[in-house]
């Protein structure tokens, strides 16, 4: 997991291109979770319905989508895009097809078949909230922010999503772009507090709040990356702007040590030989 966070540029500040990849990242997890099937409430006789009771064609979809899934989350697209054609083809009713197909065209950046995608999905399940979430990442990348910000809500809203996190902290990601950094405080805070362990969060939510001030708080979260096996260059240098500016000498060297020592080739390192605390 480390690596996987040391891959990162995770910094909120210019034009957001960190959360950009990160929420990549969280796309794909959505993908997984959006792609388990959901059985259905009744027969026409009044009886569960079972697998024996589905068409060929459907467990055909099935067997189709699942390899699709597979496939994308291994970033062979294009060998994803043709199974998913396979499971549409057999049965267009499963929605989750819709939703990875959604996914698919957002890696590809065919953002009006992505939407069509994810419309669909939500024409077959409206309260699907894997594809809310989704759908709002798309609009959010597309400038629509108050149409994002409605389908996180209603993602977030519904009970039995178990993801309400990811969404919360994506949702965050949108008001940054759009300027509202008041807001975005508070969406990373309810990520934090349902995911503490998420270092994105909680990284950027240290951040924004060292940003406006409120130096004690960000302390608080960049402290717990860097006690973590999450620790990486950006959050140590973060970590030890918040120690000067609040006047901890002790936590500076500290940091700084660390720094140098495990990350001793990185701009960070650089940048505290320099002493250039604001940049």
């Amino acid at each position: 997991m480390t690596e996987v966070f040391d891959r990162l540029d995770l910094r909120v500040s210019g034009v957001t291109r960190a959360f950009v990849k990160a929420l990549c990242v969280l796309l794909a997890l959505v993908a997984l979770h959006g792609c388990s099937s959901v059985p259905a409430t009744g027969s026409a006789s009044g009886d569960l319905v079972t697998d024996s009771d589905e068409s060929p064609a459907r467990k055909r979809a099935k067997i189709r989508l699942e390899l699709a899934t597979g496939y994308y989350n291994n970033g062979q697209t294009t060998v994803a895009l043709d199974e998913l054609k396979q499971s549409i083809n057999a049965d267009g009713s499963l929605f989750e097809a819709h939703n990875l197909r959604g996914l698919i065209y957002m890696r590809l950046n065919d953002f009006p078949l992505a939407e069509e995608s994810f419309r669909r999905a939500l024409q077959l399940n409206p309260q699907a909230a894997s594809v809310q979430h989704n759908y709002g990442w798309l609009l959010c990348q597309n400038g629509r922010m108050q149409d994002s910000y409605a389908q996180f809500q209603g993602a977030i809203a519904n009970p039995n999503y178990a993801d309400k996190s990811k969404s919360w902290m994506a949702m965050g990601v949108c008001q940054v772009k759009a300027g509202a950094r008041n807001e975005a405080i508070q969406s990373l805070t309810r990520a934090n507090e349902l995911d503490p362990a998420n270092p994105v969060a909680g990284y950027n939510l240290a951040l924004l709040l060292m940003q406006r001030g409120d130096l004690q708080k960000a302390q608080f979260h960049i402290r717990r990356i860097n006690n973590s096996d999450y620790a990486n260059a950006e959050s140590l240098w973060l970590g030890i702007k918040i120690e000067q500016l609040m006047g901890n000498k002790d936590a500076v060297t500290q940091l700084g040590a660390q720094l140098r020592k495990r990350f001793g080739q990185s701009k960070e390192a650089g940048l505290l030989e320099r002493g250039a605390f604001d940049e």
